[in-house]
Formats: structure tokens, sequence, C-alpha cells
């Protein structure tokens, strides 16, 4: 009996410890895409649906923007360099963008549920 009752005390420890780490598993992350030198750093990042991709201009005299298909949220307002823009995304999915003024620039970011 008191072996049994050690296992079970074991086995609600290790199920509350695992309960208790769930929220940090499933915390909403901020993935950063650094702009520089005319290009995304990461172009391409793969994040959860909920979580939120800050882009960080870090040129040293243009702006950008971050533009989507206009079904996809259109585009960003311009941000100077040392500003950001963030997004988060609600929906599974491809989201392809570029740069609405140098639209040579070009990224992506994949949500998975």
């Amino acid at each position: 009996m008191n072996t049994e009752r050690r296992v079970s005390n074991w086995s609600a420890l290790v199920f509350f410890s695992a309960w208790l780490t769930l929220p940090a598993v499933f915390a909403q992350q901020t993935v950063e895409v650094t702009i520089q030198n005319y290009r995304f750093t990461p172009a391409q990042v793969q994040i959860r649906v909920g979580d939120t991709v800050r882009w960080i201009n870090q040129e040293k005299r243009t702006s950008h923007s971050v533009l989507f298909a206009p079904e996809q949220g259109g585009e960003s307002e311009r941000f100077f360099p040392q500003e950001s823009w963030q997004r988060q995304f609600q929906t599974p999915g491809l989201y392809h963008y570029s740069c609405g003024p140098h639209p040579e620039m070009k990224g992506e970011v994949q949500v998975v549920p």
C-alpha cells in the first residue's frame, strides 16, 4: 500500500509539474526580422498562431514598409531607421511579403497551428 501511495503521489506531482509548464510552452512569442542593406534577415520565419513578427529598420537613411497581398493585410506604414513595425498572426498559412518602396526585398512568414 505504501508503494502504491508513493507511485500515486509521484504521478500526481509529475502531472501537476507538467500542467504548470503548459503556459510557458504555449506562450506567444515575438520574432524579430532586421532590415539592413536592403534585405530582410532572416528572410523566412516560422511562427505559431498568435505569435508576432517585429520588423526593425537598421538602415542608416532609408525608410521601408512591409507589404503583404491585400487579402493578407496590405501594407504597413513606412518606418524609418531605428523604428519598427509589428504584426500578430492569427491564421495559419504562408504569408509572402516585400518592401513597398523596394519590391526586390522579399520575405515570408509561415504560420503553423
